[in-house]
Order: C-alpha cells, then sequence, then structure tokens
C-alpha cells in the first residue's frame, strides 16, 4: 500500500479517491463538500503532507479524473 492509500484511508471510497499523488474529492452538495475538503487537508496538515496550490482545483462542476470526464451526472 502507498503512502497516500495508507494516510487516506479513513476516507477511501466515502469520498475521496487516491491514485498516486492524484486525490479526488465527491461530495452530494457543497457544504458536505466543505467538510470533506477541511477533513482531508487537516489530514494531510497532521501527516505533514502538502498539495502544491498550482495543481489544485477547487469547487469545480465537472474534472477530468485518469482520463474520464467526471461530474455531477
Amino acid at each position: 500500500m502507498d503512502l497516500m492509500n495508507q494516510v487516506c484511508k479513513p476516507y477511501l471510497d466515502k469520498f475521496m479517491i487516491v491514485f498516486n499523488d492524484d486525490i479526488l474529492i465527491y461530495s452530494k452538495d457543497e457544504k458536505e463538500h466543505e467538510e470533506h475538503l477541511k477533513a482531508i487537508l487537516e489530514l494531510l496538515k497532521k501527516e505533514v503532507l502538502y498539495a502544491k496550490f498550482s495543481k489544485c482545483e477547487f469547487w469545480i462542476p465537472k474534472v477530468q479524473f485518469l482520463g474520464h470526464m467526471i461530474d455531477s451526472q
């Protein structure tokens, strides 16, 4: 098990997917997404792992992830 999968294990397949060092957080609505995002950022901080801000995208309605377009549908 790689580091990101080990660190994020409590949240995997509940509201996040990890592939190598890419993280996808999914939620039903904006309030829930805010809670999920906060939980992940706090977890990364606790584990002294950092996200490169220039590679992050927040509050987007659709995203390309692993070659697939993912949206609310």
